[in-house]
């Protein structure tokens, strides 16, 4: 079976050589259409979830008074990891599952048997995929669809040459405008009481097992009065009519149910299967593993006010289909509306994380009122040699000078320090690269969520997010990312001619190293990208 390893949420890079392969292809191939009179049965989140054993746990943990919500960051892999098996494995009702990316690799495959053991606990399980990256895994997911209490649907999927990415393309290429754009989000509900929710997928790089690159990233464990909140923005997406159940895209053929599990059996086991142990110690911010607090039978938790957004499916229509409405950032319960809406407002600081950084017009202008308050605006994003997305960087770098003329602290982050540093785990010589979509506001207002800052997540991808006002929560995020800045980034300045320059903290009593050229880099990297500059249209990266 094929197995892609994108490094990256949006593969820029090969979009634009497939769709240049595509069109040569054209003529030969054609446009498929996705199949007609789909039978998608409507089903809901589960209602009765705060009498099973983790509704309990968060009853009995929640302050009494109005309802909260409660929240514990997850910034280490493992712990991350760990958390969703734990909750998958204690669930009694329901899992609903809704991911960018289920890759095909050990960590794909291990949470697919969790899930799978769960469902035939009798757990009703519902997996909604973007069909981005599925080429190849259909065995995989239909042979997971075939245990009871499984469903699997795409959003947004390809309808012929499955198999391979190139294929897939080929055959939607007419369908251009509406195959590129793809759902985003992350997250990882149980029994309507307890939830995983930010910016990792569900692959090997996102969890530090990856032997190349592996990611940095923010994920918060989520209970209490939000929780039904997030079902209910799952239940919007799993109803609507860009998901496909996986039955009406890859059809079962001859092959009964028996021979479809025995198949999963397969795909799942062997000498690559995954055992992820329980974390040994604390995590950065001091909390035990989830399942050492579940078999205490408590639960350690920040509790909050909260808010919960998430894009509506239909942003995935082309712009010029009937029904797609406002754009992101005028649709109230957008994101993007409302991370703006917060960065605005701030009065003393801002703080931000995003992997992929192209402010556009409407984030300069987020900037420039932030900045004419007064408001200090620090963001951390990656540098050239950090970045999985080169292209992106092209469009990133357009604005950089623009950025620090106006006051903000801009930091980029250097894969050597982030290997020599040990605080978000071993990468031993694996280089880590920042992923992690957040921002602090005010040291009150938290976003932890799916989207970058950048054209894609605001014109082209569904995201989803969540806002928490908690000072606690708001120190410790500010502490994480002030352990990037100091411990695995380098600090950009304008030099005496305007040009940019890379600040290397010192260590001990020496003096900071600066560079003038993008560091980490070689020369043929550099060129290559001043040959591309000319040629990449921002609304595409």
């Amino acid at each position: 079976m094929q197995n892609l390893s994108p490094r990256a949420d949006v593969p820029r890079a090969r979009w634009f050589a497939w769709l240049l392969c595509s069109l040569a292809m054209l003529a030969l191939v054609g446009c498929a259409g996705l199949p007609t009179e789909v039978v998608r049965k409507p089903s809901s989140a589960i209602t009765d979830g705060a009498d099973t054993a983790l509704g309990q746990l968060v009853r009995a943990a929640a302050p009494p008074g109005e309802p909260l919500s409660g929240f514990r960051l997850l910034p280490m892999a493992e712990f991350s990891l760990h958390a969703r098996i734990e909750l998958a494995r204690r669930a009694q009702r329901s899992i609903d599952v809704q991911y960018y990316l289920v890759q095909n690799d050990e960590t794909g495959r291990y949470l697919l048997r969790t899930l799978r053991d769960a469902a035939d606990r009798g757990v009703r399980v519902r997996l909604l995929v973007d069909d981005l990256y599925t080429a190849g895994a259909d065995p995989l997911f239909t042979s997971f669809a075939s245990h009871p209490n499984v469903e699997v649907r795409l959003f947004n999927p390809f309808p012929a040459g499955r198999s391979r990415f190139g294929t897939r393309w080929a055959w939607s290429i007419l369908d251009f405008d509406r195959v590129h754009r793809r759902m985003h989000n992350k997250l990882f509900v149980v029994d309507n009481t307890m939830a995983v929710m930010g910016g990792r997928n569900i692959a090997n790089e996102y969890f530090l097992r990856d032997g190349g690159s592996n990611f940095i990233d923010i994920d918060t464990l989520v209970a209490g009065a939000v929780v039904p909140r997030l079902s209910s923005l799952f239940d919007m997406y799993w109803n609507s009519m860009y998901v496909y159940p996986i039955e009406s895209l890859v059809p079962r053929g001859g092959e009964s149910a028996q021979a479809l599990r025995e198949r999963f059996d397969r795909l799942t086991t062997g000498p690559e299967t995954l055992h992820p142990e329980e974390p040994e110690s604390t995590d950065l911010l001091g909390n035990n593993p989830l399942a050492k607090d579940l078999n205490a039978g408590k639960l350690s938790l920040n509790w909050a006010r909260a808010e919960a957004y998430a894009d509506a499916p239909a942003k995935a229509l082309a712009p010029t289909e009937e029904g797609r409405g406002l754009p992101a950032d005028q649709a109230t319960d957008s994101v993007l509306y409302n991370v703006q809406r917060y960065l605005r407002g701030a009065q003393h600081e801002v703080l931000l994380t995003t992997p992929y950084l192209i402010p556009g017009r409407g984030g300069m202008e987020t900037i420039q009122i932030v900045r004419g308050n007064g408001v200090g605006y620090t963001i951390v994003t990656n540098s050239l040699a950090a970045t999985d997305e080169s292209l992106v960087h092209i469009g990133y770098r357009r604005y950089r000078a623009r950025m620090l003329r106006l006051g903000v602290e801009l930091y980029e982050l250097s894969p050597k320090r982030v290997e020599q540093t040990r605080r978000f785990g071993i990468y031993g010589s694996a280089s880590g690269r920042l992923h992690g979509k957040s921002a602090v506001i005010d040291r009150n207002v938290v976003f932890v969520g799916s989207m970058n800052f950048d054209p894609r997540s605001a014109l082209h991808n569904t995201e989803i997010g969540i806002f928490i006002f908690s000072p606690q929560i708001a120190q410790q995020l500010t502490s994480l990312i002030g352990f990037m800045r100091l411990d695995g980034a380098y600090q950009l300045q304008l030099g005496p001619r305007g040009g940019i320059e890379w600040v290397s903290p010192a260590s001990g009593d020496g003096a900071d190293t600066i560079l003038h050229t993008e560091p980490e880099t070689h020369f043929w990297a550099r060129w290559r990208l001043e040959l591309l500059a000319p040629l990449v249209p921002e609304s595409l990266l």
